[in-house]
């Protein structure tokens, strides 16, 4: 544990963004792993339902900087492609 005031307030910031993050993270992975089930199960009106939703919480991820802009742009196109290639 550090000693100087400086030190004792960053780690109690780093603790808190960290667990926020980690929320977040969370939320996105059970978002990806919802729609990524449907898509499987070729549900494509559940799955067209719930991407504004995933596209909102992966927005969401990349504005806090949890994620890069150009891996959420990648993600959202996956997940559009996996959900159009539904109804053929």
């Amino acid at each position: 544990m550090p000693n100087i005031k400086s030190a004792i307030k960053s780690v109690k910031t780093t603790a808190k963004k960290n667990a926020e993050n980690k929320k977040i993270k969370t939320e996105l992975k059970m978002q990806l792993k919802k729609i990524n089930l449907l898509i499987k199960e070729g549900n494509k009106e559940e799955a067209k339902a719930l991407l504004p939703e995933v596209f909102s919480t992966i927005d969401g991820a990349c504005t806090k900087g949890i994620l890069h802009k150009n891996n959420a742009a990648n993600k959202k196109s996956k997940i559009a492609k996996k959900v159009d290639a539904l109804g053929e």
